[in-house]
């Protein structure tokens, strides 16, 4: 496996100062996917942005895991529903013409 894409934790934890307990928090919640290569724990880099997400709502806004897995599944419904209209939409703009 390629590790060009991957983020090792311990580096990612160490550089944003949160303890590694908050990742295994967030995969254990079904949050993010934990790579395990060679013994050593990665985040691929997509899940970054979420990641970061997830963190400042944790510690900036003091959300438990509770509230940032309902928070995070209905972020997800709401970017579903706002493709799903932007498809209609232009469903409509091909019947309208």
């Amino acid at each position: 496996m390629e590790t060009r894409d991957l983020i090792f934790i311990e580096h990612f934890c160490t550089n944003h100062e949160i303890e590694f307990s908050f990742i295994d928090s967030l995969q254990a919640f079904g949050l993010i996917e934990v790579i395990i290569h060679e013994n050593n724990k990665y985040l691929h880099q997509e899940q970054l942005k979420d990641v970061e997400k997830m963190m400042r709502m944790h510690y900036e806004l003091d959300i438990n895991m509770e509230g940032i897995d309902v928070i995070s599944h209905l972020l997800k419904r709401i970017n579903s529903l706002q493709k799903e209209l932007i498809e209609t939409q232009n469903k409509l703009r091909l019947y309208e013409h």
